[in-house]
């Protein structure tokens, strides 16, 4: 009996993690990117129509949709900028790609064109003053505080990603004690290993953090609050109000998240001259373009350094 695209919702996720061999994470940003596809579908009747059935049009229509579709992160009326409607169109895109894969009748997918970005991708930084005063803005004396500021060094000392960060668990550290400093394999996005470094400082903070657990929880990181009868893991969503909390505190004129502190961190690498390659290593790109969005960011330093020792510009 055929399907309706919507009925292959679950294939195409169990695809992407069998056969694409995406991780778990992964898999669930593209149900959620999709998701508004089929939104889209129910609020224009079309919730049965077959992969063989969709149209240019179709497509077309629903680009317009996502391009007027009200940023609900950003909380204005303002359409969802070029860069997220990308990754819904590419998710879509996915969702075709598997269609023919698995020789079911649809539309090609670059028939699916991904918008034109208004302006080059900004990466929001923070620069060392401010990230002193944002890592410093936790109160230590209290368990919560303590936490949190293991969190923050930790984020800007290994680049982490913050899912990355919050499955991490204690038996992770074990072989920091003792230890000055200390070095850890995660298995990143799309399954890729890296190596990750705590500096002194954030193994010092993290160990003074571990120092006043009494749970036994594996997680690393734990929250305070919530039922008891579930894991005391922190959720991403955790980490991301607490770093938004201490950058308002430290009166930073950023809206920080967890992914800022990772900017920081390969911007102060590539600052202290550090080739590019090595930082793509440290981040866990798998390709090097997604690595080169931090190279305009440097480039203003570039100028002045050639400015001031160049030859030419003595003439």
């Amino acid at each position: 009996m055929p399907k309706s695209i919507i009925q292959y919702r679950n294939d195409f996720i169990e695809y992407c993690e069998v056969e694409k061999g995406l991780s778990p994470t992964t898999g669930k940003n593209y149900t959620r990117f999709l998701e508004q596809f089929f939104i889209w579908l129910r609020k224009n009747s079309l919730e049965n129509l077959e992969p063989q059935n969709l149209t240019e049009d179709h497509i077309w229509q629903y680009r317009v949709w996502l391009s007027r579709l009200r940023n609900q992160t950003r909380k204005t009326s303002l359409g969802l900028n070029p860069s997220t409607q990308s990754r819904y169109l590419i998710a879509l895109r996915g969702l075709l790609g598997y269609f023919h894969e698995k020789s079911i009748p649809c539309l090609p997918t670059e028939k699916i064109k991904l918008p034109k970005e208004r302006r080059e991708r900004q990466v929001k930084f923070l620069q060392l003053e401010q990230l002193e005063a944002l890592l410093t803005s936790p109160n230590e004396k209290t368990d919560t505080g303590l936490r949190d500021r293991a969190i923050l060094e930790t984020l800007f000392s290994t680049g982490l990603r913050v899912a990355e960060l919050v499955a991490l668990d204690r038996k992770h550290l074990a072989g920091a004690k003792g230890k000055n400093d200390f070095e850890m394999s995660v298995i990143g996005k799309g399954n890729y290993p890296r190596t990750v470094y705590f500096s002194e400082r954030a193994l010092y903070w993290v160990k003074k953090y571990l120092e006043t657990r009494t749970d036994d929880d594996k997680a690393l990181f734990t929250r305070f609050k919530g039922p008891n009868d579930d894991s005391l893991r922190l959720s991403v969503r955790g980490v991301e109000l607490l770093v938004q909390k201490y950058a308002k505190i430290s009166g930073i004129p950023v809206l920080a998240t967890p992914h800022t502190l990772r900017h920081s961190f390969a911007t102060d690498l590539l600052n202290n001259g550090v080739d590019i390659r090595m930082v793509q290593e440290f981040l866990g790109h798998r390709h090097i373009g997604t690595t080169q969005v931090y190279t305009h960011v440097t480039s203003k330093r570039l100028r002045d350094i050639h400015k001031q020792f160049h030859g030419g510009n003595k003439l």
